[in-house]
């Protein structure tokens, strides 16, 4: 028998193809709102970074009404770093709304999360948005999905999959592609009548997979997951257990209080059933992929192995000569006591101890992914520093393999020959190229992650912004040779003090500066890019020496070049193999990981020899 007044749904696609302003639509449409609230635009990405960057980052539960039918939404990334999100997320429903851009068609992201989804037999609603874009091609991006199911082995019954054809900012929908539609009715009859209600196990004993988790300082870590089998009624004694750890005795919990997604909040309920989608309190060890059962039916039910880490960090304690002046955690205790708290949610993360206890190994699925963690903790209050983005290599049948990504790139025709020489140059292999459309071209490679560290930047200088750039994990396959990291070497800071107009002016010369006047630095910190590949000396806090003939007021007639200004993802990209980027609260500063001048070239010529 089947619940048919619920319905289980996740939003799966590729970044910005509208995932979560379509969402926005159908909680304003399904009566999430009153008549004359105030709303927000992209409502469910409430994290700050979420907002400043308009992406999601983590997944999001929801829940609308239609008719008599209760909707559970989930909200997915569409980022490969969050990949780990959504193969988690898809555990918990019974059917998937697959976004497709009606220009773009379908993209990496959208062949990695549509294989998962595919994987374990959920039904597909095809969703074509955008299709009030001026560049539109919403009957040749059905024809380009289509084939991509035939490719990732889709069912009879997964390829039978309804098309819709959506306008996710204004809120409409329809069956053709020529009409608009007035709502999203058809979005929510397709829903109603393709994916099938969840099954109604009330009588068994009680199952419930736990596919993500929050946190909150009064209640601790929320569980939340879709309840696989039996009722749950607040009060009531449970077990954990954990299907990878087999040989763990079931631990004893108790369900504290239990919450229902009901619109933008959280419904306290005192019981739930079956298929229900919930969040609950009071188990303080819960975590990820964890089974909570009836005492007398402990059972783990099957959990998805999260896709392994394939780059990783050092973070460490500030060692600077302005350490612990901006941070308020700057301990190793306090930033260890950070990492482990960040791996209760986040299942891609690892985190490991090295040799010295100041220092820990961080392993994620991409450099956005640790970029975010990063920005994250230095908005917090923490302060300790970071080492460039490593690789990690794998041994397979004696062979040293590399993790090899696969990109595409969306560019204008006149940037096509820079893009294939740059990946080229970078050990890329060229996969594909479709014919130019609208004035820009499509190419597809496999380049190796390493390839890519450092050149997001530098591909949108080459396409002047235009281009769109995506990566997506393919496989390990063996070293592909030699790659140079950086062509450029750093300007370096000769002495501590605070930069002076005329230390600028004359280091200018020498390459682009990072920094201003009045600005506190010290020997060893990395003050500019050098355009030569060796690094070179600067002193920046070097004063005109005052004579009767030269007065010191003239350094205002000199004219310095506005510095450039790095964000964090800049920051890690341009991090040489010798360097280290200082993370505070107010400022980022790249330095050399060892400071003192004489000793650095000690080093150089050392290597020399």
């Amino acid at each position: 028998m089947k619940k048919e007044h619920i319905r289980n749904i996740a939003i799966i696609a590729h970044v910005d193809h509208g995932k979560t302003t379509l969402v926005d639509e159908m909680l304003k449409q399904g009566g999430a709102y009153r008549e004359n609230q105030e709303t927000v635009d992209r409502v469910m990405d409430s994290g700050d970074l979420e907002r400043e960057r308009g992406i999601t980052i983590l997944a999001k539960n929801t829940a609308v009404h239609y008719g008599d039918t209760r909707i559970n939404i989930v909200d997915t990334p569409g980022h490969a770093d969050f990949g780990g999100e959504v193969e988690r997320i898809l555990q918990m429903v019974n059917g998937v709304i697959l976004l497709v851009d009606a220009f773009e068609g379908p993209m990496p992201q959208t062949r990695f999360v549509l294989s998962k989804a595919l994987e374990l037999g959920l039904r597909v609603v095809v969703c074509v948005n955008k299709i009030d874009r001026p560049d539109a091609r919403p009957t040749e991006v059905v024809d380009e999905v289509l084939e991509l199911l035939i490719d990732l082995d889709a069912t009879d019954e997964q390829l039978d999959s309804p098309v819709l054809f959506a306008s996710g900012r204004d809120g409409t929908a329809s069956v053709t592609p020529d009409s608009k539609g007035e709502d999203l009715r058809p979005l929510f009859d397709a829903i109603l009548e393709y994916i099938p209600a969840p099954e109604d196990h009330d009588e068994e004993p009680f199952q419930m997979l736990v596919s993500s988790i929050d946190y909150n300082e009064y209640v601790g870590r929320i569980a939340v997951g879709s309840i696989k089998n039996g009722t749950l009624r607040q009060g009531q004694d449970i077990v954990l257990c954990n299907y990878h750890r087999p040989d763990d005795a079931p631990l004893k919990a108790r369900a504290v209080t239990l919450y229902q997604f009901d619109g933008l909040g959280r419904q306290q309920v005192t019981e739930a059933a079956s298929g229900d989608i919930i969040a609950l309190s009071g188990i303080e060890s819960v975590t990820i992929g964890d089974t909570l059962c009836a005492p007398d039916a402990a059972e783990p039910l099957p959990f998805i192995k999260i896709s392994e880490p394939t780059v990783e960090m050092t973070f460490s304690v500030n060692d600077s000569p302005f350490a612990g002046r901006e941070g308020k955690f700057v301990t190793s205790r306090n930033l260890r006591d950070r990492l482990m708290r960040e791996l209760l949610k986040d299942v891609s993360l690892r985190v490991e101890d090295t040799d010295s206890t100041d220092a820990f190994r961080v392993l994620g699925r991409g450099e956005m992914h640790l970029s975010i963690l990063i920005e994250t903790m230095r908005r917090e209050g923490y302060e300790f520093q970071v080492s460039p983005p490593r690789v990690l290599y794998r041994e397979i049948d004696g062979v040293i393999c590399e993790p090899i990504e696969e990109v595409v790139c969306d560019v204008p025709e006149g940037s096509v020959g820079s893009i294939m020489e740059k990946l080229g140059a970078r050990k890329g292999e060229l996969v594909d190229m479709l014919p130019p459309a609208g004035g820009r071209v499509r190419v597809k490679y496999t380049v190796p992650s390493r390839g890519l560290f450092g050149y997001r930047s530098e591909f949108l200088t080459d396409t002047r912004g235009e281009g769109i750039f995506t990566a997506v994990f393919h496989s390990y396959e063996p070293l592909r040779g030699n790659i140079e990291r950086r062509a450029t070497g750093s300007l370096i800071a000769f002495e501590t003090g605070e930069t002076v107009t005329y230390g600028l002016f004359n280091a200018q010369e020498r390459g682009s500066l990072f920094v201003d006047p009045g600005i506190p630095v010290y020997a060893g910190m990395v003050v500019g890019m050098s355009p030569k590949p060796e690094d070179i000396t600067v002193n920046v806090c070097k004063k005109k020496h005052v004579t009767n003939m030269r007065a010191s007021g003239s350094d205002e007639a000199l004219r310095l070049v506005p510095p450039r200004r790095l964000s964090l993802e800049q920051c890690l990209e341009f991090l040489g193999d010798d360097e280290l980027l200082e993370v505070t609260p107010k400022n980022l500063r790249i330095r050399k990981a060892e400071l003192d001048h004489a000793a650095r070239l000690r080093e150089a010529s050392k290597k020399k020899a």
